[in-house]
């Protein structure tokens, strides 16, 4: 029976252990802060490119002006308060269309994957759309929808759908045989097994349709509000160009960029969230 002194002996954590996770933990913050270093590098480097070559006569400083110009009128679009109701607007009409793609098509796509039946009878119909580039059937959806807002929602919903159906589907499909052996040897049920051991094996590849669908989500609605909006940046950035206010036309292609990347970011994040056990 061991002694008191040899329980607490063996309870002490080990300080070779304490310092190996020391250093692994400052091992990951410099390279997240040198990989971050490195990033504002690059946007640095365009910026300075993007404000000089105008300056100096590369490009033609009516159709490029320098950033700073762009950054000014940039300012008082959003001192105005007109860049906040277009940039509100769009974000609305993404939202609800993303929101709507994702909860239509992971339970589709699991379905799909998971049960025969369902797979049979919807595939030949999802081989159709698939292949139908979104922009192509915007002229329908405004023929069908009118111009207002429901047709600006639905084709950034079909736009969005699709890819992460797709990713769906692979994510369930791929799951490792090895874990639903296990999952049956320890007696879970089908239900069990899917909620358990198959969706969150497929979280991250579910993921990487919906980071594909967030981006689309912004680049499609800004070519449908090109048509027939009276709000929303591409209302902006096409207004701006047919009355050849080009810095203003600038000031929303850039915030649209901003509003992209933040989106990547944030879905990003909630995909760490969602998959913690991973490694």
């Amino acid at each position: 029976m061991p002694s008191v002194l040899e329980e607490r002996t063996e309870a002490r954590p080990n300080p070779r252990q304490e310092e190996a996770a020391k250093v692994r933990h400052v091992s990951r913050h410099r390279t997240r802060a040198l990989s971050a270093l490195r990033g504002a590098a690059g946007i640095l480097v365009l910026a300075v490119v993007w404000e000089l070559a105008p300056r100096y006569g590369l490009v033609d400083r009516y159709f490029v002006p320098p950033l700073s110009e762009v950054l000014d009128v940039w300012w008082g679009l959003a001192r105005s308060g007109d860049l906040t109701e277009h940039l509100r607007a769009s974000l609305v009409r993404s939202g609800i269309g993303f929101g709507l793609a994702v909860a239509t098509a992971i339970p589709l796509g699991a379905a799909i994957a998971w049960y025969s039946p369902v797979r049979q009878l919807f595939t030949p119909v999802l081989e159709i759309f698939r292949n139908t580039a979104a922009l192509a059937l915007l002229p329908v959806f405004v023929l069908v929808l009118g111009i207002g807002e429901t047709s600006k929602i639905a084709i950034v919903l079909y736009a969005c759908f699709f890819p992460i159906l797709l990713s769906t589907i692979s994510g369930v499909a791929n799951v490792d045989a090895q874990l639903l052996r296990s999952a049956r040897v320890l007696g879970l049920s089908p239900v069990a097994t899917f909620r358990k051991v198959v969706f969150p094996a497929a979280v991250p590849t579910i993921f990487t349709g919906i980071r594909i669908s967030g981006a689309a989500a912004i680049l499609v609605l800004i070519a449908a509000e090109m048509i027939g909006a009276t709000a929303g940046l591409g209302y902006l950035i096409n207004y701006s160009q047919f009355n050849f206010l080009i810095p203003q036309m600038y000031a929303g292609i850039l915030t649209t960029s901003v509003v992209g990347l933040a989106v990547n970011y944030a879905l990003v994040a909630l995909e760490r969230r969602f998959s913690r056990w991973r490694a």
